[in-house]
């Protein structure tokens, strides 16, 4: 990722931070930065891992929880349910209106792709489900297979 580019998201999170009257300490900041600049998603463990390597201090895996849980409540990050890890929203520095998020997942290299699924689709999704009886408790997706990198190799 280029240092421009980097920069940029860091400027977009900051703001996004200020616009909702929180703070995007260091800490939290350098662990959005690790999750935005690695190519898979991450654990908390494997984050606690990789904040040590890149910062030379141990922080502790609630402090990461708790970071996490803060970065995605801005909309910072996302949380795949299906591997208990976490990606940084490919969408940050964008200014339009975003769609539903959804994750395609490659099961063989790990790489995720964020795409957007409209809100009308959601919400048909959701009259479906809940015409079967049930209530949605999450509008994210998350579709396994195998990225096309990984089927040319």
């Amino acid at each position: 990722m280029a240092e421009k580019d980097l920069s940029n998201i860091i400027e977009k999170a900051v703001a996004q931070c200020q616009k909702s009257g929180t703070k995007l300490t260091e800490k939290r900041k350098n662990v959005l930065v690790s999750l935005v600049t690695s190519e898979t998603p991450l654990s908390a463990y494997e984050l606690v891992e990789k904040y040590r390597e890149d910062h030379a201090e141990v922080i502790a895996a609630m402090s990461v929880y708790r970071m996490l849980d803060f970065l995605e409540k801005e909309n910072l990050v996302h949380k795949l349910s299906s591997t208990n890890k976490y990606v940084g929203c490919a969408h940050i520095t964008c200014c339009h209106t975003h769609q539903i998020p959804q994750f395609l997942i490659c099961d063989k290299c790990n790489k995720v792709s964020e795409v957007g699924i409209a809100k009308e689709i959601i919400g048909q999704l959701k009259e479906n489900v809940e015409s079967s009886g049930f209530q949605l408790h999450s509008q994210q997706l998350e579709l396994h297979g195998i990225c096309d990198k990984c089927l040319d190799d």
